[in-house]
């Protein structure tokens, strides 16, 4: 009798791509994983959720030796040269454990991105769903907007014609959707005009995905209609997961 996957019964670590594997598939990869470990995803998906495990490995790895780090450094071991060694050990396990973080990322995104490609050209009018203060921030920059350092703090943020100062993060986050785009041949000190895409001008102009077409992108990656499963509240995403600190 063949075993059931491990995977399924194992807490899943969050990690930063989470919401726009969600987004570029229909589903969350709290469904994905026992999805794939059934063999009911297509080719593309299934290298992505392959991906994604071992992002969220590195990202277990990485909230480990952040976590040991804090517990060295919080008052409850004498300070001496083993502490010392200690923490400087965990210094550079935890720089590893980032650095494969990083190239995993890289590798989610590799395969990530087509389908959100492939997402965009089948429904060029469908609004991503933005949180509140990054849509706020879209709407302000279609009013006209520049991207500036400032020369004596070198902070840089993206300022619109009324006024309005938008973060340096919440630029970022607009561009890696590709809603917003800046003109690079202007120097940063004199300002980078930065104006929205024609994804970033649907999503002003254009109604929120209905349920419908989410499903519709869902059963898209599935080789077999299958039944969904729990699903994973707003609550549950919040929740950090337990069971995998070993100090």
């Amino acid at each position: 009798m063949p075993q059931p996957a491990a995977s399924t019964a194992v807490n899943k670590t969050l990690t930063s791509l989470d919401l726009r594997i969600e987004e570029a598939t229909g589903l969350s990869t709290d469904v994905l994983w026992p999805h794939r470990d059934q063999h009911l995803l297509d080719e593309p998906t299934a290298r992505l959720v392959d991906a994604h495990r071992k992002l969220a490995n590195a990202e277990t790895a990485v909230t480990f030796y952040r976590t040991l780090l804090q517990r060295l450094s919080s008052g409850e071991y004498e300070v001496d040269d083993a502490l010392f060694d200690r923490i400087d050990r965990t210094v550079d396990q935890l720089r590893e454990a980032a650095g494969k973080r990083h190239a995993r990322e890289g590798a989610v995104l590799a395969v990530l991105e087509p389908l959100e490609e492939a997402v965009r050209m089948r429904d060029p009018a469908r609004a991503p769903d933005l949180p509140a203060p990054d849509f706020a921030a879209l709407v302000a920059i279609a009013q006209g907007a520049v991207l500036r350092e400032n020369l004596l703090t070198h902070r840089v943020s993206v300022v619109t014609t009324s006024g309005t100062r938008v973060p340096w993060p919440a630029h970022q986050r607009l561009a890696e959707r590709s809603l917003v785009t800046r003109d690079e041949s202007h120097p940063l000190y004199a300002g980078q005009p930065v104006t929205l895409t024609d994804a970033g001008r649907a999503c002003l102009t254009g109604s929120r995905r209905t349920t419908a077409t989410r499903a519709a992108r869902a059963e898209a990656c599935c080789d077999a209609k299958v039944p969904r499963g729990p699903s994973d509240s707003d609550a549950d995403r919040l929740l950090t997961p337990k069971g995998y600190l070993g100090v």
